[in-house]
């Protein structure tokens, strides 16, 4: 991605910021940086490892993203996990809103965790602007005064003070950090989707984990289900043979959706919500449920064709619920034998359950 160009700025410099990227750290910097721009121009090194942790919270607590470097694990990941885990109660869960997390943190007072945050400001406020001074070898905050004698840096530093130590946004930096507040950070956020790619290479959808969404709606999958069910009351959900024409139905997502990080049609089944509540997150046993998978979906298969209500809901889902056009020609297109589509089935899904249990989700 090109930067947008400013004739007093040192763009090429910025251009260079994450080409020696070892650990994390210089995004999730970076992106606190941008995420209070609008509003000061001032921030504590504790304020930016707050936002940083923000940042992380969502990637790392909801699908376990490894942060790298490779066979290690992170300092910053390593933060979120002991937060989540031991500091917060139930209430401060993976996705929750981001202002009630930095509250959260603000008011949160602990050794560990302090210790956790002057650890993480060891490197970083210095690193990340090395391409703007390639002479200062391995930067550091003992080099403050000759960084600070820099011309047109991004910031600057304040006096040393640990995590109260300043840094502040320079004049001729502000107007266009701000002007190219969304562009820089999409810049910033495909380059950690790269990082993480590398660092969890079993994992698909990084770029769909590293935000909390906005909304998933089901809507569609449930009313397309809902007609089969009307259609055929004899349907039964695959995880506990129950019946489901008298039931409040809850979709399951048969490879987890913090998996997956997708609503396909062909990965989504009818359950019951108690059922769905039940196995959470993991795995079922391959073995003992695929074929009941396979047999609802090719029952599903057969209705489209045999039911004018069914053939109408799946062309609604169909449109949000089945995104590549590969999978849809292999299962959805005419005339397909029950046990191709349970090949095909297989080769779809199959890939994708051994990713998540390679990647540590357990089985149900």
């Amino acid at each position: 991605m090109i930067l947008p160009y400013e004739e007093n700025l040192e763009i090429k410099y910025l251009n260079h910021i994450f080409d020696r990227t070892s650990n994390c750290y210089k995004f999730f910097w970076f992106l606190a940086i941008l995420e209070k721009i609008d509003i000061k121009t001032e921030y504590t090194y504790d304020e930016l490892i707050t936002e940083m942790i923000v940042i992380a919270w969502y990637m790392v607590n909801e699908y376990g993203l490894k942060l790298g470097p490779n066979n290690t694990t992170d300092n910053l990941e390593e933060v979120v996990k002991y937060l989540y885990k031991v500091s917060f109660d139930k209430k401060v869960y993976s996705a929750v809103k981001k202002e009630v997390l930095r509250k959260k943190l603000n008011e949160l007072n602990d050794e560990k965790y302090i210790d956790f945050k002057e650890t993480l400001i060891n490197n970083v406020p210095y690193c990340l602007q090395s391409p703007f001074y390639k002479e200062i070898k391995d930067p550091d905050k003992n080099k403050i005064d000759i960084i600070n004698r820099k011309e047109r840096l991004i910031y600057y530093f304040k006096e040393f003070k640990k995590l109260n130590t300043v840094i502040f946004i320079s004049d001729e930096w502000v107007d266009y950090l701000r002007k190219n507040k969304i562009i820089l950070i999409d810049w910033a956020r495909y380059g950690l989707v790269n990082y993480l790619e590398k660092k969890n290479r079993l994992v698909p959808g990084i770029s769909e984990k590293i935000l909390p969404p906005y909304s998933r709606d089901l809507k569609r999958v449930k009313e397309y289900w809902g007609t089969i069910i009307k259609v055929a009351p004899d349907i039964k959900e695959i995880y506990g043979d129950n019946l489901l024409k008298d039931v409040s139905i809850s979709i399951d997502h048969f490879v987890p959706w913090q998996f997956v990080a997708h609503d396909e049609l062909w990965n989504l089944c009818p359950t019951t919500k108690s059922i769905n509540s039940s196995k959470s997150n993991n795995l079922p046993n391959w073995d003992k449920y695929f074929i009941k998978l396979c047999n609802l979906e090719y029952r599903a298969y057969q209705l489209r064709y045999e039911n004018e209500l069914v053939a109408k809901e799946f062309e609604k889902c169909s449109k949000y619920h089945i995104n590549d056009s590969k999978v849809k020609a292999q299962l959805y297109s005419d005339n397909i034998d029950k046990d191709i589509f349970r090949e095909r089935l297989a080769n779809v899904i199959k890939p994708e359950y051994d990713f998540a249990k390679k990647s540590g989700f357990q089985e149900w």
